[in-house]
């Protein structure tokens, strides 16, 4: 990944656009300018408000401070000032697809999450001997989470699958390191009713 020009199509491959946020935020707001504009016209045209008329809506809106408890007042400033910092965070902060780089020399590899964790379940299967459904794996950006299920008396270290599926792990060669949790979740024993 040395040359700029891998860098950027490695880039573009692992983070998304915030075209929708951006497409929502802009049909909101078409839609209020729209709806302001609708009631604009409709007073100038000395027809009845569908809500609220431009002069009513200002006189609510110059009244606000005064004419509404104050807590009110302060939690709705609150609210918008929280819209607006999530605008402002998706504007600013990359989006995340689910996907790893694959550490390959002087190549851009690019793998799907769902298929290093589909290679990762199948190598698990075959280390411990349990079925494919007894394993599940996910994996995110920064860790890989591991839950086996084995059956009633199966004999089975979390140490051991934790080295086995790091170990797998490594021979990926990801680009960035991941941490790996491992859960062995036994199914309760039933007592026999006599």
């Amino acid at each position: 990944m040395s040359t700029p020009v891998l860098r950027r199509v490695i880039r573009r491959e692992t983070h998304s656009p915030r075209t929708v946020a951006m497409f929502v935020a802009v049909i909101l707001l078409i839609l209020a300018l729209a709806y302001i504009g609708l009631e604009i016209v409709l007073s100038l045209a000395a027809q009845p408000a569908l809500l609220v008329g431009p002069a009513a809506a200002g006189g609510w809106l110059i009244g606000l401070p005064t004419a509404q408890p104050a807590g009110l007042v302060i939690a709705g400033s609150v609210v918008l000032a929280l819209i607006g910092l999530i605008f402002i965070v998706l504007a600013v902060t990359p989006g995340r697809l689910s996907r790893h780089v694959l550490d390959a020399g002087g190549r851009a590899v690019v793998v799907d999450n769902g298929v290093i964790a589909s290679a990762l379940a199948q190598h698990l299967t075959e280390e411990t001997g349990l079925t494919r459904d007894s394993i599940t794996v996910g994996v995110g950006h920064r860790t890989v989470d591991v839950t086996v299920r084995p059956g009633i008396g199966i004999p089975l270290d979390k140490a051991d699958v934790q080295a086995a599926a790091e170990a797998e792990l490594q021979t990926y060669r990801l680009a960035r390191r991941v941490r790996t949790r491992v859960r062995i979740e036994r199914p309760a024993e039933k007592e026999d009713d006599l």
